[in-house]
């Protein structure tokens, strides 16, 4: 096919014919060419039923107007500024709306594309921090088996899916894992919820004491189980328990809300429940719903004060962090939300 030429009819796109390198190489996959509420529609007239709204983003449906229309707007003004030189008007008050409703001590946002990318800003933030502060031998990530924390690099070192991390495991950080909060599975029968949750928390200590805790930067959680054990909500206490151990050394606390928070629980951010403030939180796939790729990660007002005081800096980036269309589209969700 020329190119310039116009696409011939399809309804459907064959593994043998594309031209994009997909990330099922063996299967045929329908043409979706509308959305609209809860369906999508592929070339040939056939409706599905987005049940998991994709992969448990679009909160919203397909096609909300209100979201649609603050697109359009922003698009007519200003698409792109590269947040090395600019900020926008709408990426300043999207953050100003995120940081109301955050966390107690939750000063500042820093945009990203998605999840995988506000975790791997997580982790390098905790790194710059300690550097900042002259603790540069703090170099360990503690997580938990049967996590998900995103598919680039280091959110896969401190995820626990076997499965994703065997073939890249040569490339991948050194992490350690403890035992998630799996109650279901892994309460003793004569065990509390609470005393559960207590004994997680010994062992994380024990985890700590072995790699010296003067050496971990962080431990790394999913407030909710995600996308690898499903959805597994914290016994009680178990945070509470995590949060006053992290205290206790010095190490901070991230906590991965991309799946779980902005909502999806009750409370916008699942840790509002659970009693606990974190470091610095990763949300990312309710927050656009999906009309934009958007992630952002809410940092504590202690952290950001030692990188404006110390390098000035936060010694990372992404062509398209802050994008202004993305944060118009985040913003219009969230004012619907």
């Amino acid at each position: 096919m020329n190119i310039g030429s116009p696409i011939p009819p399809a309804t459907a796109v064959h593994p043998d014919t594309t031209h994009v390198f997909h990330r099922q190489l063996q299967h045929q996959l329908p043409l979706a060419v509308s959305g609209r509420g809860i369906t999508l529609t592929d070339a040939s007239g056939k409706t599905y039923l987005d049940a998991c709204g994709g992969a448990a983003v679009s909160c919203l449906g397909h096609g909300h107007p209100e979201v649609l229309a603050a697109m359009h707007a922003q698009i007519d003004r200003l698409a792109y500024a590269h947040t090395s030189f600019f900020t926008t008007e709408v990426a300043e008050e999207l953050a100003d709306v995120l940081i109301a409703s955050a966390p107690a001590g939750m000063s500042h946002v820093y945009f990203v594309s998605g999840g995988s990318e506000a975790m791997e800003a997580a982790l390098k933030m905790a790194r710059q921090y300690f550097v900042e502060i002259g603790q540069p031998q703090r170099r360990h990530f503690v997580a938990r088996r049967q996590s998900y924390h995103g598919n680039t690099l280091g959110a896969l070192a401190v995820g626990g899916n076997a499965w994703r991390r065997a073939q890249f495991e040569p490339l991948l950080i050194d992490v350690a894992h403890v035992a998630p909060c799996y109650e279901y599975r892994d309460r003793a029968p004569d065990e509390t919820p609470e005393a559960y949750g207590q004994r997680l928390v010994a062992e994380l200590e024990q985890s700590f004491a072995r790699l010296g805790p003067e050496n971990v930067m962080a431990f790394v959680a999913e407030t909710v189980g995600g996308a690898t054990a499903g959805v597994l909500p914290p016994v009680p206490g178990y945070f509470k328990g995590i949060r006053e151990l992290c205290d206790r050394h010095g190490i901070l606390l991230i906590l991965d809300e991309v799946m779980c928070g902005m909502g999806r629980t009750g409370t916008l951010h699942a840790c509002e429940q659970e009693g606990v403030v974190p470091d610095l939180l990763a949300i990312a796939k309710g927050l656009g719903g999906g009309y934009q790729p958007i992630g952002a990660v809410l940092a504590q007002k202690k952290l950001v004060d030692v990188f404006r005081a110390g390098s000035g800096l936060f010694q990372h980036g992404h062509t398209y962090l802050g994008h202004a269309v993305a944060c118009a589209a985040a913003l219009a969700v969230q004012r619907v939300i």
